[in-house]
């Protein structure tokens, strides 16, 4: 199979994240500590945490995480879900171990550079772009006219990174409808559901499809990125069995710290979810202030769904070079729109992402307006 490229953001990341004063492009959002989630615990996840001992666990995850996970869906039993490190192991080991070199996928842009690299060492991929001049909606018939006889899996993710976008439920129903109809196995990026401010979050693709994916994981709407606990839900028990037997070429298990923090975590998510929208909503207004300042310079629109967006940059300078400044000048951090440039679209130049789920983003927007107003 071909080397894959280098992951764009990742390398950035390297570079900046721990290093960036204001990290304003956090995917997630903001977390607790250790302390603060076992005040949380009831008394069975308190028990299992201090009675812990450990030693390896379940390749498909403690059973009782994933009666938890399975809570989540209304038509998915604990049978239905497969733990992972996180979501991008869930993502590799899907697009390595469930497509063929002679299969085709369809991939929505931008997208977080895994869902298209990946599939892409193995087999061959198109892209259909969400458009920003379209408010950046899912177009079903866009989709369709890039099947072929052969199309495998269609991969999408909403709420949607980088621009935050939520489909309608008509046009969500369609695109589930029209791969079950064809065959196809639809994979569906969920790991912003639960942060929707002002709708109601979509169905997920596994309680639609009995042949669906929806992926998971406790690092974004749930704020835990540190668990490294992802999961995979889905009614075709063929499928599970195929990826469990990819798994036990990687991590074999998840961390029993992990699994246990993640059971006490799901067990309050209802707290933990309706606690990280109140961050994004009372960040919202602070942000469609700071831009509203500038309007020669950003044009801005909150997102639909999910806790990142993606802004435009209107400055003779470009994105690029405004961002790259920005950091280095200010200690600002952004992700400029060249670490989601696809090979398979065109994608915007002039975007960048900004992170709305974080507690400091006032003490960020004031560096970054002291910033632009001496550069003026």
């Amino acid at each position: 199979m071909p080397t894959l490229p280098d992951f764009r953001l990742e390398t950035y990341f390297a570079k900046w994240e721990f290093n960036a004063r204001y990290h304003l492009t956090a995917s997630d959002a903001q977390t607790h500590t250790v302390s603060d989630l076992l005040a949380l615990a009831d008394d069975d996840g308190r028990a299992r945490w201090e009675s812990l001992a450990l030693g390896y666990t379940e390749t498909r995850g403690l059973p009782a995480l994933r009666e938890e996970i399975a809570a989540t869906y209304t038509s998915a039993s604990a049978d239905d879900v497969l733990c992972f490190a996180g979501a991008e192991e869930a993502i590799y080991l899907a697009m390595r171990s469930l497509l063929e070199s002679t299969d085709h996928l369809v991939v929505l842009t931008p997208n977080y550079q895994a869902a298209e690299t990946v599939p892409l060492a193995v087999c061959e991929v198109t892209g259909v772009a969400l458009r920003a001049e379209d408010n950046w909606a899912l177009d079903v018939d866009a989709v369709e006219r890039a099947l072929r006889p052969n199309t495998r899996m269609v991969s999408v993710n909403f709420p949607n990174n980088p621009t935050g976008a939520v489909p309608s439920l008509e046009s969500w129903l369609d695109l589930v409808r029209l791969c079950d109809e064809r065959g196809i196995t639809l994979f569906s990026d969920e790991v912003y559901r639960g942060l929707e401010l002002n709708r109601e979050p979509l169905p997920q693709a596994t309680d639609l499809s009995g042949t669906a994916l929806s992926l998971n994981v406790m690092s974004k709407a749930y704020g835990l990125p540190g668990l490294r606990i992802g999961w995979i839900a889905c009614r075709d028990r063929v499928v599970l069995d195929k990826l469990e037997r990819a798994k036990h070429y990687t991590t074999i298990c998840n961390s029993a710290p992990s699994e246990v923090l993640a059971l006490i975590a799901l067990r309050a998510r209802d707290h933990l979810l309706t606690r990280n929208r109140r961050i994004v909503a009372d960040n919202l207004p602070v942000f469609t202030d700071f831009f509203a300042r500038y309007p020669d310079l950003f044009e801005f629109t909150p997102p639909d769904g999910g806790c990142v967006c993606f802004p435009r940059y209107l400055g003779p300078d470009g994105v690029e070079r405004m961002c790259a400044d920005l950091v280095e000048q200010a200690g600002v951090l952004l992700l400029p729109s060249s670490i989601y440039a696809s090979a398979l679209t065109e994608t915007p130049t002039d975007r960048f992402r900004i992170g709305l789920g974080r507690h400091n983003s006032t003490e960020a927007l004031a560096a970054w307006s002291n910033w632009l107003q001496k550069r003026r």
